[in-house]
C-alpha cells in the first residue's frame, strides 16, 4: 500500500436536539480499510459552521456534562447578533471555535491510540440541521 490519503465520508444524522454523538466504530471500521496495519494519522473534519469533534469519555456522564456547560456558557438565549433560524441559533455559530470542527489522532498498527476512556464524538447544538457530514482522512 502507498502512503497516499485515504478519505472517506460519513453522513450522521444527529436529530433535532443537542447531541455528543459517538463515532469511534466508525473511525476504526475506516482505519481497517484504509490503513492497512500502518501507521499515521487520522484526520477528522466537520465541514459545518455549527458543530465541532470532542475527544472524551462517553456513557458514564461526560457527554451530558459536556453539553450541559456548552448550555452555561453559549446559551440559547437572544443575546447573539447572529439571529436566524431557532432562538439562540447565533450561540451554534460560536460552537466550533470553543469545540473545533477537526481533530488529528495517532494511528499505530492500523488502530486508533485512544486511552482507556477516551471515544470520538462529533458535538452538535444546532437543533436546526439534523444531517452532518464528517470527513475521515488516513495519512500512513
Amino acid at each position: 500500500m502507498s502512503d497516499t490519503l485515504r478519505t472517506h465520508v460519513l453522513e450522521v444524522t444527529t436529530g433535532s436536539s443537542e447531541v455528543v454523538t459517538d463515532l469511534t466504530d466508525e473511525c476504526a471500521a475506516f482505519l481497517r480499510q484504509a490503513a492497512g496495519g500502518r501507521d499515521g494519522l487520522l484526520n477528522l473534519f466537520v465541514p459545518h459552521a455549527t458543530a465541532g469533534v470532542a475527544i472524551l469519555e462517553t456513557g458514564a456522564g461526560s457527554d451530558e456534562d459536556l453539553l450541559a456547560a456548552l448550555r452555561d456558557l453559549l446559551p440559547a438565549d437572544d443575546r447573539w447578533r447572529h439571529r436566524h433560524g431557532s432562538p439562540g441559533h447565533g450561540r451554534d455559530h460560536v460552537l466550533p471555535a470553543i469545540v473545533p470542527p477537526h481533530a488529528t489522532l495517532p494511528v499505530l498498527g492500523g488502530r486508533l491510540e485512544l486511552g482507556t476512556w477516551q471515544s470520538v464524538c462529533l458535538v452538535d447544538t444546532n437543533v436546526d440541521n439534523p444531517d452532518r457530514k464528517v470527513r475521515l482522512s488516513f495519512l500512513g
